[in-house]
């Protein structure tokens, strides 16, 4: 895994966006992502959507690898850590969070993050709130409106579209920042982007497997 950095400052907090689809705020010590969606690979292969399980397992493969790296104390996870209902990719997560037996995991709900609080807790997830707020920053999965607080969420998987030097257009994962909201690429790997629906007088940090850019 290549990891790239790029270190904002959000209210005095910094706040360490990298190209591996998570942030980590380093004051706090804390692993920020958004829509892991876990059990979709498997919930569309119950459905007769032939997928390889090679998806979650990177995914997961990529996540120990940050941690490993930032040492977190604590995963904020911005909403649909779940895709569908308990599946097989459930059991995987367990067992891959027992490596992490002291790290706690908080979660803001999402739309998909249906399943009972207790299912949740059995995984491995510490925490659930519909709104999580810490310090000066409001986590939530979808933007909320805030004069006082930063707000971090996701739900968008938002991405950006470039022309390359040849007229063709290629898509890219990012972070978008504006002065009161940053949107947190999708974690997963297996997700459209939305190149559209962005907040207006926004900063882009758009990433590739090597290396992360600003715009």
């Amino acid at each position: 895994m290549i990891l790239a950095e790029k270190t904002i400052n959000v209210k005095q907090q910094n706040l360490v966006l990298t190209n591996q689809r998570a942030l980590f705020w380093q004051e706090a010590e804390t692993l920020v992502l958004s829509d892991l969606h876990l059990g979709k690979t498997a919930h569309l292969r119950k459905n007769g959507i032939a997928l390889p399980t090679e998806i979650i397992d990177n995914d997961l493969k990529r996540l120990s690898g940050l941690i490993f790296h930032f040492q977190p104390k604590k995963m904020i996870v911005v909403g649909d850590f779940v895709h569908a209902g308990k599946n097989s990719e459930f059991k995987l997560f367990a067992k891959w969070k027992s490596q992490f037996s002291n790290l706690k995991i908080i979660l803001i709900k999402g739309n998909h993050d249906r399943i009972s609080k207790e299912k949740l807790i059995d995984i491995g997830v510490t925490e659930v709130y519909e709104i999580y707020e810490e310090e000066h920053f409001i986590f939530s999965h979808e933007k909320v409106e805030s004069q006082e607080k930063f707000v971090i969420s996701g739900h968008l998987h938002p991405g950006i579209r470039m022309k390359t030097p040849v007229g063709r257009f290629v898509k890219f994962p990012c972070y978008i920042v504006s002065d009161f909201l940053l949107i947190l690429p999708a974690f997963s790997s297996f997700t459209g982007l939305d190149t559209n629906n962005h907040p207006k007088n926004s900063s882009y940090y758009f990433f590739t497997k090597d290396e992360i850019y600003t715009i």
